[in-house]
Parts: C-alpha cells; structure tokens; sequence
C-alpha cells in the first residue's frame, strides 16, 4: 500500500469533521472521493499533504502512513513532504509568469539551479500532460493566457515537475467544459503509470470512468470503499447506493 489510514480524526473549532477513517491507497492507482458537499472529502485529502496544518484551531489524531511513515510523526520535514504529495486544486491557479517559470517553480524553490536539467525536467512535464505542443512557441509568454482547460493542466505539470509520489486532485475538472474535462480526464488516466492520484469528484461519471477504486463519505465518515465496479454497480451500503442513485446529495 502507498497510503494507509488508521482511525484518523480531525476537528476543528470543536466541530469533528472526520470521524475515525480507516483506508488504504494502493501504488499506481486512481482512487476517487465521492460524497456532497461537507462530507470532509477535502480535508481529508489536503490531510495527506498537512495542508491543514495552516488553519487555525485544526487539530488531528490517528496516523496516515506514506511507505510505513507517518507524516504526523513531529520528525517529519512537511516541506519535503509536500514535494512527494503534490496539489492540484478545484480551480487552475497559474502563477503570474511566463508558462515555463511556472513549471520550473518548484524546482528552483527546491535550489536546483542547473539551467539544462530545469529545461528538461519543464519541458517532459509539460509533454507528459500533452500541453507542450500547444505551447512550445510560447513558452516565455502569460499563464494567465492559455485557456481554462490549459491552465489546469499547467498546473498539473507544475505539481509533476518535482516528481512528486502522490497527487492529490480536488476536483479538477469542476470548472472545465466538457472538452477540457476529457483532456484532464485522459491525463488523469496516463499519470497512473508514475503516480499514485487520489481524486476528490462532484461527478459520478468522472468517477467511475477514471478511477479504479472508489470511496464514498458521508458526515466526516467512511461508509464503503472498494473497486468502483462494485460501488457504482453493486453497493454493500444502502447510503452509498442512495448516494450514487441521485436520492440525496
């Protein structure tokens, strides 16, 4: 297992916003968070990368093993954490530079100052996500330029630049149309091969067409985990079927 969750509990301002999750995440797998809105699905994954630690009053319990390491350990170094488990949040949030900066930015924060291992690393990143054609006459020109569904996937080849372990997606596609949604979508399903993505997702289809396993959330808790097959197709839970059949949520 890549992830292992154990009786992980988080709250905040007195509120529980996750109540004891158990779950293991598998290496090279796709795994989806589904459930409505304020179920904990995205503090659940911004706990994998300590995002969380920035709010004021959060506080967690219980440990989330990365290979057997539990990032909760007080020796661990969040900076070097946050380079294994990378972000890429619900809205495509490019820096304000040029399309090549914004993909050598983790590098150079990181103190890589070899010019020609940079240019390398940028341009496989951005070839990896299949933006490099469309953007290879252009690389010094705005961010802020290239359409939504480009952005998202310059941000993606941000995130993969430091070759991270682990990629977090918190709905990516939420603000795409339908087109560019196909293209993250494709991506999603190439970056396997080399990462492991947890993705948090509103939509059902995207879920069961991208993801090998599928959780479902409800009220800060895990009610089933499995292959998503056997979640969308043949649900152990009554909640999740509910949930998957459109009665709520």
């Amino acid at each position: 297992m890549k992830i292992n969750v154990k009786n992980f509990n988080v709250n905040m301002d007195d509120k529980h916003i996750l109540n004891n999750i158990n779950l293991n995440i598998k290496k090279n797998s796709i795994h989806a968070i589904i459930g409505p809105s304020g179920c904990g699905k995205s503090t659940f994954i911004k706990s994998i990368n300590r995002m969380n630690d920035l709010i004021k009053n959060f506080k967690a319990s219980g440990n989330i093993f990365l290979d057997d390491k539990d990032i909760y350990d007080e020796d661990v170094d969040v900076v070097e954490l946050r380079k294994k488990v990378g972000m890429v949040f619900q809205k495509a949030n490019p820096f304000p530079k040029s399309i090549f900066d914004n993909v050598a930015y983790g590098l150079k924060i990181a103190g890589c100052d070899d010019s020609s291992y940079i240019k390398r690393r940028v341009l496989n990143s951005l070839d990896s996500v299949g933006l490099l054609d469309e953007v290879k006459d252009k690389l010094q020109g705005s961010a802020f330029k290239l359409s939504g569904g480009q952005q998202q996937r310059l941000c993606i080849a941000r995130t993969i630049a430091v070759d991270p372990e682990v990629i977090l997606m918190d709905e990516p596609c939420s603000a795409l149309d339908p087109l560019s949604t196909l293209k993250v979508e494709d991506l999603i399903h190439d970056l396997k091969d080399d990462y492991t993505i947890i993705l948090v997702t509103h939509n059902m289809q995207q879920a069961s067409r991208v993801s090998d396993y599928t959780s479902f959330f409800l009220n800060g808790e895990l009610i089933e985990t499995g292959r998503t097959g056997q979640i969308f197709l043949n649900p152990k839970n009554e909640k999740t079927e509910s949930y998957i059949t459109g009665r709520f949520g």
